[in-house]
């Protein structure tokens, strides 16, 4: 397996956005899904209008229980992401019980390759060099609370890792970032 790289440029996570938003307004929402709640990507398939949706609004909190690790996961939907909703529910009218990233063939969500060439093609499209994919989404979203200045253990228990190792790893801390520490300090 190729290894993928969060978006750590804003601009390029922007232009994504909008790339997408403009070109399909269900792929623009599974990538909002994925930068907003830090799940992999076999989770975010398979969400139903339902986890999201109440009939009228957006709900306050999406819960599952991840397929990899088996854990209870409650994340919020953010104000962006509630946007997000909200335009694809004005744009697709689907029952509770379809699948939110559906496939036009049948009942049933796009596959994770699918999902893939999504994402590979608008980064490409955008001008992002480093490789992108479905894992991009969590891995970004990991990376933007590490720049926040959120504590890795806690971002280590979003993301469901054994190991704040594993999370220093995952997040790709480049030399720049290192640099920005030592810059910023100026003691």
């Amino acid at each position: 397996m190729n290894m993928v790289s969060p978006i750590r440029d804003k601009k390029q996570l922007e232009l994504l956005k909008m790339y997408l938003r403009e070109k399909s307004k269900r792929d623009y929402l599974m990538f909002m899904v994925g930068i907003s709640s830090a799940l992999r990507i076999s989770d975010i398939l398979k969400l139903k209008v339902g986890d999201i949706w109440d009939g009228r609004k957006p709900k306050e909190f999406i819960y599952l229980h991840e397929e990899k690790t088996g854990k209870y996961k409650r994340f919020p939907i953010t104000e962006n992401l509630q946007k997000a909703i909200r335009e694809y529910m004005k744009e697709y009218q689907l029952d509770q019980e379809s699948y939110l990233f559906f496939s036009r063939k049948g009942n049933k969500p796009i596959s994770r390759q699918q999902a893939a060439h999504i994402l590979s093609s608008a980064a490409d499209y955008i001008g992002i060099k480093e490789p992108v994919s479905t894992h991009s989404m969590r891995k970004t979203w990991g990376y933007w609370a590490y720049k926040k200045g959120y504590s890795l253990a806690l971002i280590m228990e979003a993301l469901n890792h054994s190991s704040i190792a594993i999370t220093k790893k995952y997040l790709g801390i480049t030399q720049e970032d290192l640099d920005d520490v030592y810059m910023s300090m100026n003691l």
